[in-house]
């Protein structure tokens, strides 16, 4: 976590737990962490790990039962999407990078092109 960034750190947290989810390291189905343990291994208040999951939940991306913990959402379709508007934001924010570095929209497809050559 980047404390000195202007994104507020509960905010890095459900982003980091959301790639992890992504990239398949956190499995569909799979328990997370109680709310103190979450706050322990990011370092941040239990109020602030119990708001992280409740903004989970809000979106889908995970679920609790009671008594038993809380769950990631086995939805695949959900999980597509999510994929999907990831890397919008990505692509928005390397076009929108290179679009000021001064390159073209050309430029930047060769360079996309080529990078894996």
């Amino acid at each position: 976590m980047d404390y000195k960034a202007n994104t507020p750190i509960y905010l890095q947290v459900i982003d980091d737990i959301k790639r992890r989810i992504l990239t398949g390291e956190i499995k569909l189905g799979d328990k997370l962490p109680s709310t103190r343990e979450l706050a322990v291994q990011y370092t941040v208040n239990p109020n602030t790990a119990a708001r992280i999951y409740n903004e989970l939940e809000q979106c889908g991306l995970c679920y609790t039962k009671r008594g038993l913990g809380t769950f990631v959402s086995e939805d695949v379709h959900l999980i597509d999407t999510l994929k999907a508007e990831l890397s919008s934001e990505m692509i928005e924010t390397f076009v929108s990078g290179m679009t000021s570095l001064g390159f073209s929209k050309d430029e930047i497809i060769n360079l996309i092109k080529n990078y894996h050559e």
